[in-house]
């Protein structure tokens, strides 16, 4: 049957196989967690992966012991291909299990598609991009429940370099609540660097390489760029905001030893597009080294502050120093 995702919740209850298909990823994403209210342990899959090992896949869906969890299964980039695993899953019980499919645009003869329109069994969403509006929309919101002031015109040029997508927009919204959150006012200029909408690398991406100790990388952002005095402080700011990151997730993946499972159960759920840096990064870092990080990222600023005019320098070697260090492994 079809359905549109805000009456998803109405539905949980009594479904266990949901297929989200459309280009507005970041929207499935917030869909997913709205239908996770009893916090199920999700397990992502990719199609090609299930498809390789179907047996195990069918015998990790049916399997449950005494000790098991209800868990949410999720399957990644599908297509028609996944029609006959699907056809046959439904024919056994799987319980409170949630499988959940999720696949870019469909057409309307789409199997896949029509499997999930036609049975009254599985539950249809389709996800449209969202327009200007509703992007306007959510960042007037998400601004305005933060108490942080912005121009429309500042609104708007967020908006655009988003081209469109939610998940991105919130990304580069949270870049800005963080750093307001230092008592700095934001700017036209402050929103240019923190969200890249220059040529040239981003602070972001010159924080995420550190991190995952590239250090050819660093040096490549570090030589095509002119940072000034003035960006020093943002970047030990922007640092310190992704080295605390990395600490939750460094000390979840320390609990539970599983980089799939760390990564999707991120609070807020991290980018698609960052997933495979940082991974690297808690590969590369223990909870204890980043707690070390983070004291040297207070004490650099106050050097910063105290010796502005050699700002760059001291920036430069403590990002080189990082992404030096011994690794975990």
């Amino acid at each position: 049957m079809i359905k549109k995702n805000y009456e998803i919740e109405k539905f949980n209850q009594n479904f266990n196989y949901f297929l989200f298909y459309g280009k507005n990823e970041g929207l499935k994403n917030e869909t997913i967690i709205k239908l996770n209210h009893k916090k199920k342990e999700i397990l992502n899959y990719d199609e090609k992966e299930v498809l390789e090992n179907q047996s195990f896949f069918i015998e990790k869906v049916l399997s449950k012991s005494l000790f098991d969890e209800d868990k949410i299964i999720v399957i990644k980039r599908a297509t028609d291909k996944i029609v006959k695993l699907i056809d046959e899953l439904n024919t056994r019980n799987i319980e409170e299990t949630i499988i959940i499919i999720i696949a870019d645009n469909l057409d309307k003869k789409s199997k896949l598609r029509l499997l999930f329109e036609k049975d009254n069994r599985m539950v249809c969403v389709p996800f449209y991009p969202d327009n200007k509006q509703v992007l306007s929309k959510l960042a007037y919101n998400f601004l305005q429940d933060r108490k942080i002031s912005m121009s429309p015109s500042n609104i708007n040029m967020i908006i655009n370099k988003c081209g469109g997508e939610r998940e991105t927009l919130i990304n580069e919204l949270q870049k800005i609540e963080y750093f307001s959150k230092n008592g700095k006012k934001i700017n036209t200029e402050i929103i240019s660097k923190l969200i890249n909408l220059n040529e040239n690398h981003s602070i972001s991406e010159l924080i995420d390489n550190c991190l995952a100790k590239n250090k050819k990388k660093i040096i490549s952002i570090l030589n095509e760029n002119n940072f000034s005095n003035d960006d020093c402080v943002m970047i030990t700011r922007s640092f310190l905001i992704k080295a605390k990151k990395l600490l939750a997730l460094s000390t979840a993946f320390e609990t539970n030893k599983n980089i799939e499972l760390t990564i999707s159960s991120a609070k807020p759920p991290i980018f698609w597009k960052e997933k495979e840096i940082t991974k690297q990064q808690i590969y590369k870092w223990e909870s204890k080294n980043i707690k070390q990080l983070i004291y040297a990222l207070g004490e650099t600023e106050l050097q910063i502050k105290k010796n502005i005019n050699n700002s760059i320098n001291l920036i430069t070697d403590f990002i080189l120093l990082q992404s030096s260090s011994a690794t975990n492994n």
